[in-house]
């Protein structure tokens, strides 16, 4: 067996199957591009998802790929075992409608163990296969497979949902007894029991039939083009080939565990193992995803990175870190990575700057979260809530776990089930929120193997006749529609959507037809497909047809889009070249810009990018577009999406020497036709994202008027004489609300100094104890503390109990004990506890200060006799 590195193992996959007629796929961004039903690319297959579902044909029906994934359903696991990580890569090869499992089986068995390739030992490999699937088990043997090392496993078939689905087999790697302590040995397998001696390396998935909800298995109907999709742990191989117990100890982890012993100094070992392994694992997924485009946040995928780095932190603590630490490991795992992903090393500063903010929030989190628990266990001293405790979480960032130990520590128990119930909640909240989307949608055969070509016209508005080359009906072929449809035509000026550019809308017409253009979509094969209702008539095939835009609504799309890239260009000018694009939307009403920055724009910051851009739109810039290799577009110094895969020859859209981009849309001649360009708002959309939404030409001017109708109706409001007086005006009044306000304070200070002086001469003196307690329903919660001030420095050795009332079913209590009391063991805590438990409510605190609420109204004679007894 041959010890290979990870990089070995890759270049090795990658040219194994290149050899063998596969295209090499560049990895995805862990980030989906146009798929909302994946947080995260989580699979080989999953980048791959626009070949498999027939959206889009393949330049080659062979790929093979390394792919990036991440998956946070087991993240419990990490550290605990061997193998589990949120972030990993899968080797991958793929069939789209080529070969399949007479080739895919023979292939894997040749690279697993041929001694060019990994040399794995035939007798430590072990199969499993769908019983019913006997031309698998028969590839295996004729491989060269024992019987013995072939297992049937009835869960053996991958469906998701509707849609492509089959028969799968993988591929297992004996460790041998030293990881079987219960020597179970192959009913580890048979039993499909979580086990760390069978190591799963290898599942190969043979897609061959159209999967349908409610549909017995048995009824399903083949699919026209059977598909193969593979992958295989880089991880779980690297383990097996570099002979180390786990995953960890392999040369894609174990630097990391260094580094970070480096700074923690305590042993790698025994209870100390699973640290240091949740620490490498989601510093990799941590680094990796913010270079893909994603950011820390409270939702969706921000939100699992910033729960990755807090448990990282979290774990941190358990190895005696308690300072910021995960950024100082942002350079190792680059130079781990960096070969097979050379894009990090431009990443770097800016990973380990976003990190060490992250972490210095949380450590601020930590405090105030701390303080808020301090809170809790004051006001419910036996047991926290599973209310308080999610709270506590889900608020303020504050880990359950950390919550229980502090709760532990001070004797009070957590409702740590009702807690995992609202979590459950909130789960079910964001799996509902989820866009209702097919993981893979059926094959549309017609559609794939439509190969007419099509033509778009990009410099037509006028109405264009041209031919009717091809009609669909739901995606299949038809010769007719007389209802709706799907219409490819010779040669089209309606733009399909792509590229944050909303489709055109318009009309087909012909004598005997009218019909209305309700979408434009890409078929797999880059026709225009135009969605149509008919109004009446009928399209045939070989039809002439006219087709007519609407032409204001293009021009006024076309004006935003090309504000969009002097927008861009600006944004880089005036914030820094790190800035970039993080998606758009562009639509004939507004322009929408994200981009990733980590603080709000400040007025000064929006004028000057406002400015600019109007600025290059007056300076009359030509736009030039031109068809490029790729390779020249990038040397010209054009902008491309980081995450947007090419083809060999690039559109790229220039405005004089002021912009250049990868572009497919649709532009203005000269930026002076833009006309004038207005921001509407500047905000955050997550954290270390930022949005732009900005009108132009007809729709800026319509702002601009909107905004002067809201300065009129404010003029007239605040009965100024012109515009230019309402700031004047403005401040004339917030300087007299500044005044009622002191004015106010003065009184109520009044008020409860003479409140004071009369409580002041009801003190009794009960064994040996100054003691005033009273009822003042009129009072909230902080009167009554200065109410507390005030009379403690009358009598600052008394104990003072004051009740007021804020709702008919919320009483507020405070206590104050001074020295001389506190010496005969009165408590604050302990009178407040006992009062708001008599209300049926809840409070406590300090030995000197206390407060807290009840819930019904004080009987007074009955608080005063508790009182008593407690100093008793």
């Amino acid at each position: 067996m041959k010890k290979l590195s990870a990089n070995e193992i890759r270049a090795t996959w990658l040219r194994f199957f290149s050899e063998r007629g596969h295209s090499i796929e560049p990895g995805a961004s862990l980030v989906p591009h146009n798929d909302p039903t994946l947080l995260w690319i989580n699979s080989g297959v999953a980048a791959l998802k626009k070949y498999f579902d027939g959206s889009v044909t393949p330049p080659n029906r062979r790929i093979t790929n390394v792919q990036k994934s991440i998956r946070t359903n087991d993240i419990d696991n990490v550290g605990k075992t061997a193998r589990h990580h949120t972030f990993f890569e899968m080797l991958g090869n793929f069939s789209i409608g080529d070969y399949f499992r007479e080739s895919a089986i023979p292939w894997a068995f040749e690279i697993l163990t041929s001694p060019k390739y990994f040399a794995m030992p035939v007798d430590k490999l072990y199969f499993t296969y769908l019983p019913t699937d006997l031309d698998t088990r028969n590839l295996w043997l004729k491989c060269g497979v024992k019987a013995d090392h072939l297992i049937p496993l009835e869960g053996n078939f991958w469906q998701i949902g509707t849609g492509p689905c089959g028969p799968n087999t993988e591929v297992f790697f004996d460790r041998g007894p030293a990881f079987d302590p219960d020597n179970r040995g192959l009913r580890l397998l048979e039993e499909e029991l979580d086990n760390d001696r069978y190591v799963e390396i290898w599942g190969i998935v043979f897609s061959q039939y159209n999967g349908v909800e409610g549909v017995a298995r048995a009824d399903y109907a083949e699919l026209p083009y059977k598909n193969i999709d593979t992958g295989a742990g880089l991880e779980r191989i690297a383990c097996v080939l570099q002979q180390t117990p786990t995953n960890f100890e392999t040369d894609l982890f174990y630097p990391l565990i260094k580094a970070t012993h480096d700074i923690s100094k305590v042993a790698y070992e025994g209870v100390n193992l699973m640290a240091y392994r949740v620490i490498a694992d989601h510093i990799r997924t941590c680094t990796f995803a913010l270079a893909d485009g994603a950011n820390f946040s409270n939702e969706g995928r921000g939100y699992v990175l910033r729960r990755l780095l807090r448990r990282a932190m979290r774990y941190g603590r358990k190895i005696g870190i308690y300072q910021p630490f995960l950024y100082l490991l942002v350079p190792t795992v680059i130079r781990i990575m960096d070969d097979f992903y050379p894009y990090l090393d431009e990443k770097e500063d800016n990973i380990a700057k976003k990190i060490l903010a992250e972490e210095e929030k949380f450590l601020k989190t930590l405090t105030s979260g701390e303080k808020q628990l301090e809170k809790m266990l004051v006001d419910q001293p036996a047991k926290l809530s599973a209310e308080a405790t999610f709270k506590l979480y889900d608020t303020y960032g504050f880990p359950f776990e950390l919550t229980a130990e502090i709760a532990e520590e001070n004797g009070v128990s957590i409702d740590r089930s009702g807690f995992n119930a609202l979590l459950e909640k909130q789960r079910e909240r964001a799996r509902s929120a989820r866009k209702d989307a097919q993981s893979m949608a059926n094959q549309s055969v017609d559609l794939m193997e439509c190969h007419i070509p099509s033509v778009f016209d990009y410099s037509s508005t006028a109405p264009l006749v041209s031919k009717v080359v091809a009609l669909f009906r739901d995606g299949q072929k038809v010769e007719e529609i007389e209802d709706y449809g799907e219409v490819i035509l010779a040669t089209t000026n309606f733009y399909a959507e792509s590229g944050g550019q909303v489709a055109d809308r318009g009309f087909l017409t012909s004598k005997k037809c009218e019909a209305e253009v309700t979408d434009v979509q890409k078929a797999p094969n880059g026709q225009h497909l135009h969605v149509v209702t008919l109004n009446f008539g009928t399209i045939s095939l070989g039809d002439e047809i006219t087709s007519q835009i609407d032409v204001p609504t293009r021009l006024l799309t076309m004006r935003n889009h090309s504000a969009t890239h002097l927008l861009d260009q600006v944004l880089a000018d005036v914030l820094g070249d790190e800035v970039h694009q993080q998606g758009s939307s562009v639509d004939s009403d507004h322009l929408r810009f994200d981009f990733n920055y980590a603080q709000a724009l400040t007025i000064e910051q929006i004028n000057e990018i406002e400015r600019r851009v109007n600025q290059q739109i007056a300076n009359g810039l030509v736009n030039t577009t031109l068809l490029l290799p790729l390779a020249e577009a990038k040397k010209r110094g054009a902008k491309s999406l980081f995450d947007e895969k090419y083809g060999a020859t690039v559109r790229v859209v220039e405005f004089g020497n002021f912009s250049s981009e990868f572009c497919g849309g649709t532009h203005v001649a000269n930026s002076e036709d833009i006309g004038v360009f207005v921001i509407e708002f500047e905000r955050s959309i997550a954290s270390g994202i930022r949005r732009i939404q900005a009108k132009t030409s007809l729709g800026a001017y319509n702002l601009l008027k909107e905004r002067e109708k809201i300065l009129f109706d404010t003029k007239e409001i605040l009965g100024a004489g012109s515009y230019v007086e309402i700031l004047t005006t403005l401040k004339t009044l917030e300087n007299e609300k500044q005044r009622l306000k002191e004015l106010n304070r003065s009184l109520a200070d009044k008020l409860a100094a003479a409140e004071a002086e009369t409580l002041a001469e009801q003190f009794v003196v009960y064994d040996g104890v100054h003691l005033l307690v009273n009822y003042l329903p009129k009072l909230a919660r902080s009167a009554l503390i200065g109410l507390i001030d005030v009379l403690k420095a009358k009598n600052d050795d008394g104990v003072i109990v004051l009740i007021g009332q804020e709702s008919l079913d919320s009483y507020p209590i405070v206590a104050s004990v001074g020295p001389k009391a506190l010496k005969q063991g009165i408590k604050a805590g302990q009178i407040v506890q006992t009062i708001a438990k008599k209300m049926l409510g809840s409070g406590g605190g300090r030995v000197d200060f206390a407060n807290g609420a009840g819930k019904v109204k004080p009987d007074i004679n009955e608080i005063n006799k508790i009182i008593k007894e407690l100093i008793d």
